[in-house]
């Protein structure tokens, strides 16, 4: 590595002073001649930039003299802070395929987990419960704490950045199991201790999600008493709302009782308006939520660039008949009288849930994605509709034979937003991005199985098609929705941010070039257009190609007290 000419270590864009960890000019990285995004959503600039160990030192003039052990040529190319994914379900494909290679090849360099589930606190019944129910997945679950898990991942090699909510359904299980009943004052205080140990281990607040039992049998004081335990430390709350549909409003009202109650942050995940006839409620969501940030309340909210969501088959199902947990589930429709019952409501547009079949509008508005049984697998990538008339039962019968032959609740899309929304949605200077899925390849066990688009192409689509083919925002508006923005709500320092000082998390992509390609019959496919990526300083993609690097840390909240606490009894 050479020394910087003294005359040029005073070049430091957007910093007043150089760094003293590099007053000796020595650098490890230089990525020179691109067009550089700081993550503000500041115009551009042609700059070098200079890293040394694990952070940007320094901005430099284009073509400065100066040398590196690493040069990096992004001469057309933009250079933006790495992309921060707000919904990640890679908790366990991690753990798999440390690489996260569908979002690497996005330039994501972070993962956060939680919506509603997290992989801590756990207690024994709970370990016994996650193991049982693995899938094409298989991991051993060596960690009882949410903080234990993320050490466990970081030691274990993860190409990513990882970082995590505590999951308020995670913590309700684990004191009330999968019943609907409301704790006693002693166990919402040791569910209130939960959070605050979470918070300690670096969670970065509450998420919630209160569409699926058991989380929707939780009160609003229930809630509110959870969030205001990860407030007492600066955590933030984030919420998979009670409706997107019919009561859409009404829980978006919720979410910011629960803001102006406690004062933190809340955020709508993957913020949408489910079912043709709620669609105008999009606008209404919009309206309210600039109302309240109006009134200074700290609300924002998430998307994913695609009409169709994905979750579990079970989404179609009653609560009623959820409660319990899965095997309790199961039991109760292999029961005759309960399964007629079932098949009732199932088809009743009236009924006083959030119905996710009827709200797609057809049978042939849910793909089913994700089977567990062998036998099942070929029907992958198939819609309902044609597997139920395959069978010669109806579609209420369809899922339910289904979900008692697979023994899982079988992965599923459904088509429920309109693309008027989606960029609606999207143009709202307060809308990050998540992708709502796991980071995966198309090899080995992950072909077991299809997904959601999304997996494979959430960041390349919207900086694509909704910002260069659509032109929906700037260029460096969009950047910052993926960096500076995630990372100012989320009090992620030194991440989300190009500048002296930053954590070297670094994607060089071509603008002109950067393009989704997975479809819902062939999702696994990788997007293209992005050529580096570095983590923390080390370079994990080169000219598109993963180099094999692990160098992901756990980025911690504004609660973290040191180490993870002890194993949770």
């Amino acid at each position: 590595m050479a020394r910087l000419p003294s005359a040029l270590l005073g070049i430091v864009l957007a910093a007043g002073t150089l760094p003293a960890w590099v007053d000796d000019g020595r650098f490890d990285l230089l990525v020179r001649n691109g067009m550089v995004y700081d993550g503000s959503g500041a115009p551009p600039q042609r700059l070098d930039v200079a890293v040394r160990g694990d952070r940007i030192v320094a901005l430099l003039p284009p073509g400065a003299p100066a040398e590196a052990g690493k040069v990096v040529d992004a001469a057309g190319q933009a250079v933006a802070p790495g992309f921060i994914n707000v919904l990640s379900w890679a908790n366990e494909s991690l753990l798999v395929d440390g690489r996260g290679m569908s979002d690497t090849k996005q330039g994501v360099t972070l993962e956060i987990f939680g919506e509603g589930w997290s992989m801590g606190p756990l207690n024994a019944r709970m370990k016994e419960d996650a193991l049982r129910m693995q899938g094409d997945l298989r991991y051993p679950v060596e960690w009882s704490t949410l903080g234990g898990y993320l050490e466990y991942l970081e030691k274990r090699g993860v190409t990513p950045n990882i970082a995590s909510f505590v999951g308020a359904t995670t913590v309700r299980i684990h004191e009330l199991g999968e019943e609907d009943v409301d704790p006693d004052a002693a166990q919402l205080e040791r569910m209130r201790g939960l959070v605050r140990e979470a918070m300690a281990e670096g969670a970065l607040g509450l998420g919630t999600s209160l569409i699926y039992p058991p989380a929707a049998f939780a009160g609003s004081g229930e809630i509110l008493a959870l969030a205001q335990a990860a407030a007492e430390s600066g955590g933030g709350y984030i919420s998979h709302m009670r409706s997107e549909a019919d009561r859409f409003l009404e829980a978006l009202d919720e979410t910011i009782a629960i803001a102006r109650a406690t004062g933190q942050r809340a955020e709508v995940y993957h913020l949408k308006a489910a079912g043709r006839d709620n669609w105008p409620k999009m606008a209404q969501a919009i309206a309210r939520i600039e109302a309240a940030r109006a009134e200074g309340l700290p609300i924002s909210a998430n998307m994913y660039a695609y009409t169709a969501g994905a979750t579990m088959l079970t989404a179609t199902l009653p609560p009623w008949v959820q409660a319990g947990g899965h095997e309790a589930m199961l039991a109760r429709l292999r029961d005759p009288d309960v399964r007629r019952r079932v098949v009732a409501e199932m088809g009743d547009p009236a009924a006083d849930w959030e119905n996710l079949r009827l709200l797609a509008g057809s049978d042939e508005g849910v793909l089913l994605i994700e089977f567990r049984n062998p036998a099942l697998k070929p029907l992958g990538g198939r819609s309902l509709a044609e597997v139920a008339r395959e069978r010669g039962t109806s579609a209420e019968e369809t899922v339910i034979d289904l979900l008692l032959e697979d023994g899982s609740p079988i992965g599923a899309a459904f088509f429920l937003m309109s693309e008027e929304n989606v960029e609606l949605g999207l143009r709202q200077p307060w809308v990050s991005l998540g992708s709502d899925a796991e980071s995966s390849a198309p090899e080995g066990v992950f072909l077991l199985a299809s997904t959601h688009p999304r997996a494979y192409g959430n960041v390349a689509r919207f900086l694509g098609h909704y910002v260069r083919d659509r032109a929906l925002m700037p260029l460096e508006e969009a950047i910052h929705r993926l960096t500076g923005l995630p990372a100012a709500n989320w009090k992620l320092e030194g991440r989300g941010c190009l500048r002296p000082g930053c954590h070297a998390d670094l994607v060089v992509f071509d603008p002109a070039r950067i393009r989704d390609h997975g479809t819902y019959a062939e999702p696994q496919q990788y997007a293209t257009g992005v050529a580096h990526v570095f983590v923390n300083g080390v370079q994990v993609l080169a000219d598109g190609e993963h180099t094999g690097a692990t160098p992901g840390r756990v980025v911690r909240g504004p609660g973290w007290r040191g180490r993870a606490a002890p194993a949770a009894p």
